[in-house]
């Protein structure tokens, strides 16, 4: 069996039809450490294919590959139907696995999701990739947040670890030339999004630099969306309370009314 294969997931607490969690590009399992702690029962939160402990998943890099690597992780751990959220590329891995299995996701709630429109900050993005240090994290985390955001730095530090891990950063950087290649990225068609049948809430902030607000034109009429004022594209640090407010609401009875998620 290849090295970091199954890809790597924290799974604690207890209950049925558990959360899973899905970090964006550059990141890794423990973004959501803050929110996972407000969740409470069964909460899955992985390491993407390419990222952190599933550094040396094979074939990293496709979102299409890492929904069914996903999906057949979650089935080995015996969870039949899971609520799944997902921020920017995990978003739109969230979103193919609920195409692929629709009956094996109760609902989605996704943050500034990838896949719904073709701009995005490539150039950004690629820094991100590279960056090393915690000034260099830093950096780019403030450009992809809204003005106001404030960059956490035990968090910080614990990023600059995970990207100090031999071949990470080589790793991301031709993760990102592949997904923006051109400055534009893939896009998940509107008529799969339109059929599926679980309850969706989005929330995207207005001020997000590298998926563009506007892209939420393209959600089907059914999707809840909660704009994040003030806000940019790193929405679990900078609204954590509506994010894990959404997210307790989606698992538990649905979509919320859009001001549940305002922060």
């Amino acid at each position: 069996m290849p090295a970091g294969f199954p890809p790597f997931a924290t799974d604690e607490g207890q209950g049925p039809d558990p959360v899973v969690l899905l970090h964006g590009f550059g990141g890794w399992h423990g973004v959501w450490a803050t929110v996972a702690s407000g969740l409470g029962g069964r909460v899955v939160a992985y390491d993407l294919p390419g990222h952190g402990r599933s550094l040396e998943f094979p074939g990293a890099g496709s979102a299409k590959l890492a929904a069914g690597a996903i999906l057949a992780d979650l089935a080995g751990r015996g969870v039949e139907a899971a609520h799944l959220t997902g921020h920017s590329m995990g978003g739109a891995i969230a979103v193919l696995m609920a195409i692929a299995s629709p009956d094996r996701v109760l609902s989605l709630t996704l943050l500034s999701p990838g896949g719904f429109g073709e701009d995005i900050n490539g150039p950004l993005l690629r820094r991100f990739a590279a960056a090393r240090s915690p000034a260099e994290l830093a950096a780019c985390l403030a450009g992809m947040s809204g003005p106001a955001s404030r960059i956490d730095g035990p968090a910080l530090a614990r990023l600059a670890a995970m990207r100090a891990r031999p071949g990470q950063t080589e790793k991301l950087v031709g993760i990102a030339e592949a997904i923006t290649r051109g400055n534009r990225q893939g896009v998940i068609g509107k008529a799969a999004l339109d059929l599926l049948p679980m309850p969706v809430a989005v929330l995207w902030g207005r001020n997000d630099p590298v998926l563009p607000f506007g892209q939420t034109a393209n959600l089907p009429d059914r999707f809840r969306l909660h704009p994040i004022d003030g806000a940019g594209h790193m929405l679990i640090e900078e609204a954590p309370e509506p994010v894990t407010r959404t997210i307790r609401q989606m698992a538990r009875h649905g979509p919320p009314s859009a001001s549940a998620a305002s922060p």
